[in-house]
């Protein structure tokens, strides 16, 4: 795992996840962001997207499977490292995965823990490729990041549905190294 990303987000452990113009603008005002996962744009617009986060002085990691345009084939992902420049990719697929490795980005595997099954895949899946770091979404589950923290070496984000200091905390405490949230509120924590 490359140290620039875990310092920074050991500094600050809440990363702005944005899925519109105005959060873009608005996370990038901010000092204490440091990390940006973009949620929303298209083949048409990323480049800028990531373009104001890069001049933000802040790292731009692209959820690939939100972007519009953009197919499941691993030749998005060096769409987004040559024709964007981001610092990273965000997917739930292991061939996007492995991909953005290879390229030398930042890798977020993201996980939607639903029930037992699913918690059971993550293990699985990491056997297969070995993110920077996994997220875990919904992140309001201290119960469930502690269990997966205890089971994984990866370092975890719990992301979705944070909504207070208090989410915050209990997932920070459950053994995630940062959270990632929408709430714009949440970014001001």
């Amino acid at each position: 795992m490359d140290q620039n990303f875990y310092d920074m987000v050991e500094a600050n452990p809440v990363i702005a996840a944005i899925k519109d113009m105005d959060g873009l603008e608005k996370c990038c005002r901010l000092q204490d962001i440091k990390v940006i996962f973009i949620l929303y744009g298209d083949i048409c617009n990323i480049t800028d997207i990531v373009r104001q986060v890069k001049e933000a002085g802040k790292l731009a990691i692209v959820h690939v499977d939100l972007i519009a345009g953009l197919g499941t084939k691993e030749i998005a992902v060096d769409f987004i490292k040559h024709q964007t420049g981001a610092d990273g990719i965000i997917s739930t697929k292991p061939t996007m995965i492995r991909r953005a490795k290879e390229l030398g980005l930042y890798t977020v595997m993201r996980f939607f823990i639903l029930d037992s099954i699913s918690f059971e895949n993550i293990e699985k899946q990491l056997s297969m490729v070995k993110p920077d770091f996994i997220e875990i979404l919904p992140g309001v589950m201290p119960k469930i990041i502690r269990r997966v923290c205890k089971r994984v070496k990866t370092q975890v984000i719990a992301g979705g549905l944070i909504t207070d200091k208090e989410d915050i905390m209990a997932a920070l405490d459950a053994g995630a190294i940062s959270v990632s949230s929408t709430n714009q509120k949440v970014w001001m924590m």
